[in-house]
Order: structure tokens, then C-alpha cells, then sequence
């Protein structure tokens, strides 16, 4: 009884080269990919930064500013409420930039990384 593999998922049966642990080594110390990663990273630590910033003020605003987040704006609606659907925009806010970050410039460089591994070059 014979089974062969079967092709990875999303290359479609095409064979490509596989490669090597030096390759993959040398790649990783190469100034392309620290050019990634480094875009990468000046993108990502700042934001990341900010927002856990951003949260942990709204976490301290609710533990010992409560008279400030019960200030009522509008209606029934106080500052906590509005600074609480903050956090939820700023999420996708930052999942949206990063989305285009990572399209226009991490995408491209990633792309030409690993055709050149599986050409060989």
C-alpha cells in the first residue's frame, strides 16, 4: 500500500525548492529581512505602546477618578461610556493602519524574501 503526500495547502501541486536551514539562516541575517523587521517593529512597538498606555489610563481613570468618568455628557451618557467605545475604535483604528501598513510595505519585502528562497537564489 503506497500514500503519497499530498501538496501543501495553497500550492496548488506546484514544486518549488525547499530550503535549507543555511538558507534560512543566512536569509534571516541578511540586511533585507532586518529592513523588514525592522519596519515591522517601528510600527508595531510605538503602537502597541500607546494603546496599553491608553488602556491602562482608562483602567486608572475608573479605579480612582470616578467622579470624573460619572460626569454626564448627554443624556445617560457619561464620560466612561464614551472613553469605554474608545478603546473598542481604537482597536479596529489600529487593526486597520496596521493592515495597511502590513500590505504596502511588509507584504512586498516578505514576498520578494521568499520567492528568492524557493527560486534558490
Amino acid at each position: 500500500m503506497t500514500t503519497e503526500a499530498a501538496p501543501p495547502p495553497g500550492s496548488a501541486g506546484t514544486s518549488t525548492a525547499s530550503p535549507t536551514a543555511e538558507q534560512f539562516v543566512a536569509v534571516q541575517q541578511s540586511a533585507e529581512f532586518a529592513g523588514l523587521r525592522r519596519s515591522h517593529r517601528s510600527f508595531a512597538f510605538p503602537l502597541t505602546v500607546a494603546f496599553i498606555a491608553w488602556y491602562l489610563l482608562y483602567v486608572l481613570l475608573s479605579n480612582y477618578a470616578g467622579g470624573f468618568m460619572g460626569t454626564k455628557l448627554f443624556g445617560n451618557i457619561n464620560v466612561a461610556l464614551v472613553l469605554g467605545l474608545g478603546q473598542f475604535a481604537t482597536t479596529f483604528l489600529i487593526a486597520w493602519l496596521y493592515a495597511g501598513h502590513a500590505a504596502g510595505k511588509l507584504d512586498p519585502k516578505a514576498e520578494a524574501i521568499k520567492a528568492r528562497m524557493e527560486n534558490g537564489a
